[in-house]
């Protein structure tokens, strides 16, 4: 469920939206893309928003239809200054990378790749499962003391959760606090930050971090905060200076709730890649291009590996 991020979705000459301190409901529409044989749904990034916190891209996947042999095919395509997340409602996917890792995720586990100054991976058809195919896959911009670094793999097939008034939530990523007890996730994360599925049947309320800021992508159901209702397609930015969100909820409902620290740096978007400037963009497309295995290394995959043309500001 790897970007691409194009254009259409955040031209490095767009401006960040600020970050407001205090509570909001911006409402934006997702766009819709193709990842391999899907369809999927970004709601982020959007022009004029590229992260909330560190979270810099989310592709909400399905449902759809796939195969034994056929279902993502994504071949192998290479990443810079990022990790990348997945997290399924449905289905089964097979990852494989370029430092050897090869690990079929499900619902409820957790797939995260970082990818340092350059990685590789592919997305398959699992060979066993048949069925529907449904997730989401996230993006964590990675800042400047890591980003430069080793890529790693970690599949967690456990991750904490916890009830909360309307319903569970779940822990991706950072730590969630105020509830029974604190929530902390096991995934690394090299900023503050939090990920967090919320399966929720009523209304709930979940505690927030005031100097952070927030945003929903909602993947089943329909919520409302504060009477402005949020369906999938959507991403709902909250802004900063809420302790608390309380969700109106009047049927089965799985939203991502994505929080952090407003991110210090401006990013540069292309492709697959997150970097500070174009001409780092330039760089790892040359490398790309070039098939330059010491930066980006191998992939064991049945799938072609993907080529792209240059970055549009080398076309202009």
């Amino acid at each position: 469920m790897s970007g691409p991020v194009t254009e259409a979705d955040a031209r490095s000459d767009v401006a960040q939206a600020s970050h407001p301190e205090h509570a909001c409901m911006e409402i934006s529409e997702s766009h819709e893309s193709s990842v391999g044989n899907i369809t999927v749904r970004r709601a982020l990034p959007r022009r004029g928003r590229r992260t909330v916190g560190a979270w810099c891209f989310a592709d909400h996947m399905g449902p759809a239809d796939v195969t034994e042999n056929s279902g993502l095919d994504v071949g192998p395509h290479p990443h810079i200054g990022l990790q990348t997340v997945t997290w399924l409602t449905d289905g089964e996917v097979l990852h494989r990378d370029s430092l050897g890792s090869e690990q079929v995720i499900a619902p409820g586990q957790l797939n995260l790749m970082t990818s340092g100054e350059g990685i590789t991976h592919a997305e398959e058809a699992t060979g066993h499962y048949r069925g529907t195919l449904e997730g989401i896959q996230l993006w964590v911009a990675l800042p400047e003391e890591t980003r430069h670094g080793g890529g790693g793999f970690e599949h967690h097939a456990e991750l904490p959760r916890a009830d909360v008034d309307g319903g569970v939530a779940t822990v991706l990523m950072g730590d969630l606090t105020g509830l029974h007890r604190d929530l902390r996730s096991p995934a690394r994360h090299d900023t503050p930050l939090v990920g967090v599925e919320l399966d929720l049947h009523a209304g709930a309320t979940v505690p927030l971090r005031p100097d952070w800021e927030h945003a929903l992508v909602v993947l089943e159901g329909a919520v409302a905060v504060g009477g402005q209702p949020l369906a999938p397609g959507r991403l709902g930015y909250l802004g900063e200076d809420r302790d608390e969100l309380h969700l109106e909820v009047r049927e089965p409902t799985r939203v991502m709730l994505l929080g952090g620290e407003p991110f210090p740096e401006p990013i540069v978007m292309w492709w697959n890649f997150v970097a500070r400037t174009r001409e780092e963009v330039d760089a790892a497309y040359r490398s790309w291009a070039a098939d330059d295995g010491e930066r980006f290394g191998r992939v064991r995959s049945v799938l072609p590996r993907i080529p792209t043309a240059a970055p549009w500001w080398q076309q202009q």
